[in-house]
């Protein structure tokens, strides 16, 4: 009888393990919502499709109610959460199942920003000073000892999503008076000015097997608010920089108790000190196209080694990469005024991947020449700002 692997996803995403998963003889499943039924999924890839009538898959005890309902007639091998919004999920319906994988303690860490942020101290990993909203004689404190400005952010939302700077102590508690009986679910923390790494990582029995560094063009905080053309480089391999995040990394992921999976990380280099900072960690396939942007660089695509990954622990075999490239990559992405932008002017040799979406537009490039990589990132930048760029009002919370 062929493993069988259920998904879950709130959000269009995940094709790729799909399609690994059904290349190597698995029956799948995927849930989603109603929402998501139109999308275009890979439907070869996948055998049983269900669709629920729910804003996403996060609502209790419905979730665990259907997939409970599924698991009578079909002996469910693994359960893999494709969008981050679904990670506690997919933990959650492993725990009640009695499934292999990520329990709800350990997702904390890969979705609760106090939790991450509270584990990398204790375990030596730099973060920036922080407080909970929780004790309000511990707020005043640190207000009082760490200069503003401050970030006021969400706990449980992803990316950059519901962070609001705030300037003095009587911002803090207006934002505060307006979430309420939310405010608990929020964290206050030393804003720290300075460019912004993510680095994506496949990890094998608790052993980072490979991590792609890269660097955002404008951090996604400052694209999100303010509006911008989004984009990410490749660093330079082998240099200070590219070994430092290496380290910080391994540091994270081994914090976290990561043993099998992926990882997107995110980190800032201080712009006073030169120092990197952890900001963020999650147990998913970056979004916005950096899957690509490292099969680019590196050989390597994300989500097709976590699913190779998921299965050879499952038949209990060992797992191997493929082989590697050592390239640089970048990759520039915007929301666009047409709703299906001509983009055929952009025609570079070295632009290997264009998206295709409504009222968006971007491309990688790719070379083994780094300089190369960056001077088509900046030009990309500049014209796309003057042919396409259009900007969305920032959202608190994603759409329902």
């Amino acid at each position: 009888m062929p493993p069988t692997i259920l998904c879950i996803a709130s959000y269009f995403k995940g094709g790729q393990f799909l399609e690994e998963c059904k290349r190597q003889g698995c029956h799948t499943i995927l849930v989603t919502t109603e929402k998501m039924a139109q999308e275009e999924w890979p439907r070869h890839a996948i055998d049983e499709f269900f669709m629920l009538p729910l804003a996403n898959l996060t609502k209790e005890p419905d979730i665990t109610f259907a997939v409970s309902f599924l698991a009578r007639e079909r002996t469910i091998d693994r359960i893999v959460a494709l969008d981050d919004y679904d990670v506690e999920t997919g933990a959650a319906l492993r725990e009640h199942l009695r499934l292999p994988g990520m329990g709800t303690s350990q997702a904390r860490y890969f979705r609760d920003k106090l939790a991450m942020r509270t584990q990398a101290r204790a375990r030596g990993v730099p973060v920036p000073e922080f407080v909970a909203v929780v004790n309000y004689p511990r707020l005043s404190e640190f207000m009082a000892r760490v200069p503003p400005p401050w970030v006021l952010k969400p706990r449980g939302e992803a990316s950059s999503m519901g962070i609001k700077l705030v300037h003095n102590a009587d911002e803090v508690w207006q934002a505060l008076r307006e979430l309420g009986d939310r405010q608990s679910y929020f964290l206050v923390e030393r804003f720290v000015a300075g460019d912004v790494f993510h680095v994506d990582s496949v990890v094998w029995d608790g052993e980072v097997r490979i991590a792609a560094v890269h660097q955002y063009g404008l951090p996604p905080m400052a694209v999100y608010h303010g509006g911008g053309v989004f984009a990410s480089t490749t660093i330079p391999h082998g240099s200070p920089d590219e070994q430092a995040l290496q380290a910080i990394n391994r540091a994270t992921i081994a914090a976290m108790g990561m043993q099998r999976g992926v990882t997107h990380a995110e980190f800032i280099r201080g712009a006073d000190d030169g120092h990197f900072y952890f900001l963020e960690i999650a147990a998913r396939v970056g979004g916005a196209g950096i899957d690509r942007l490292v099969e680019h660089a590196s050989n390597v695509n994300p989500w097709v080694e976590w699913a190779r990954l998921e299965l050879a622990d499952l038949r209990g075999e060992a797992y191997h990469l493929p082989a590697l490239r050592h390239d640089y990559a970048g990759l520039i992405v915007s929301l666009a005024r047409q709703e299906w932008p001509d983009t055929s002017a952009y025609n570079d040799p070295e632009l290997v991947w264009r998206l295709t979406k409504k009222h968006h537009v971007g491309f990688i490039v790719a070379s083994s020449d780094y300089g190369r990589v960056q001077s088509l990132v900046g030009n990309y930048v500049d014209r796309i700002a003057q042919d396409y760029m259009a900007s969305a009002p920032p959202l608190d919370r994603p759409p329902q």
